[in-house]
């Protein structure tokens, strides 16, 4: 059984037909449409760009000939480790021999006066792309909460259908949390150069109606309001049911959580990174589906350690970002090349060692920076 509908159940149900495994395979999916193309949901989806017809990952035909049973509109209320079955929201239950828990994350929600009548929205799922196009379609401007890398795409993408576009942030630069402000600097000006308008430091603190009232005391006008301030991953059946949770589900190198039988892969999932010798938790498509290709495989008694180096990629207009590795925290950010010109890399330093490295317009180097960490985690003991 695979809880959850995204690309880490996905690639786990895949891979395990790949594998061989000839047994019964459950996909259960709180979302009323198959496994989507994430990224492009508030990338070229977002932006006009890509046809309604390439968002789902496979045709339905697929689950059918692979005989992988996808039951959507569907969630697990719990989950029993000891008789291995889970409870479906209709009191059903649902035996496993073994259990993939890949739940993602879920948008945090604005909590402010106003925001309960309903006129923000937040980016998840493909309902929730197509609500925000429908809304675009209709309106002339639109308020983004947050600079994340989801508030930010968001903001590219609609200023591509000629939206005009507000960015509300308490951060000092975009992305300074995670790229430092050397790159947030230059994201900055790069928005700005398409018309985007920021009002850094600074929060909401009302809606009303079409009008966003700031923390400042500015008032933006809105047809509509998208939200873009963080996720949580969704462990509330992994608490319930007393696994071991560690800002996120704490698994072993390989993917199975405390309790036997259950592994958790995705947004969901805080695993022992050979890379950094940090226990981390990343939040992007490439890294849910390599974690569901390897759990697959450790679900039929592989023990294939973990040990891919995590790799995203974020594009705003004609620049993309490539960023291998992980680094909540350096001691320093060695740039080579000019931002300003989009043509350089960044070395997220500790000590001598880059945890991560993110380039733009090198693809060769970033190729070159992972194949380079995983090297240095082969010749660990």
């Amino acid at each position: 059984v695979i809880v959850g509908g995204g690309p880490a159940g996905l690639a786990a149900a895949q891979m395990l037909r790949r594998e061989g495994y000839d047994g019964a395979i459950t996909m259960i999916s709180a979302d009323d449409s198959p496994p989507a193309d994430r990224p492009n949901l508030s990338k070229e989806f977002l932006a006009g760009d890509a046809k309604d017809e390439w968002i789902p990952l496979r045709p339905d035909e697929f689950y059918r000939d692979e005989r992988i049973d996808l039951q959507l509109r569907t969630r697990v209320t719990s989950i029993d480790p000891q008789a291995r079955h889970v409870t479906l929201d209709g009191g059903r239950q649902l035996a496993y021999g073994a259990l993939l828990i890949a739940t993602g994350a879920a948008p945090v929600r604005l909590d402010v006066p106003g925001v309960e009548a309903g006129h923000v929205r937040y980016l998840r799922s493909f309902s929730d792309s197509k609500a925000i196009v429908d809304l675009a379609g209709a309106g002339k401007r639109v308020v983004v909460i947050g600079a994340s890398f989801i508030g930010l795409e968001v903001a590219a993408s609609l200023r591509a259908r000629q939206l005009e576009v507000d960015v509300v942030a308490p951060d000092s630069l975009p992305l300074e949390k995670v790229m430092g402000p050397e790159i947030g600097r230059m994201i900055r000006a790069l928005h700005e150069a398409q018309g985007v308008r920021f009002h850094l430091g600074q929060t909401v603190a009302r809606l009303d109606g079409r009008t966003v009232t700031l923390s400042s005391g500015a008032v933006l006008d809105a047809d509509f309001v998208v939200a873009g301030i963080g996720v949580r991953p969704v462990l509330d059946i992994a608490e319930k049911a007393g696994l071991t949770i560690d800002r996120g589900i704490a698994v072993d190198e390989f993917l199975e959580t405390s309790a036997p039988g259950i592994f958790a892969a995705g947004d969901v999932a805080r695993w022992p990174d050979p890379h950094t010798g940090d226990r981390i938790r990343v939040e992007h498509f490439v890294v849910a589906e390599r974690q569901g290709q390897a759990a697959a495989k450790n679900i039929l008694g592989r023990r294939v350690p973990y040990t891919d180096v995590p790799f995203f990629w974020s594009r705003h207009y004609d620049v993309t970002i490539n960023y291998v590795g992980h680094a909540e925290k350096w001691d320093r950010i060695d740039i080579d090349g000019d931002l300003a010109r989009h043509d350089a890399t960044a070395r997220f330093m500790r000590g001598d060692r880059a945890l991560a490295v993110a380039t733009i317009s090198r693809d060769r180097e970033s190729l070159e920076a992972e194949a380079g960490m995983e090297r240095e985690a082969r010749l660990q003991p």
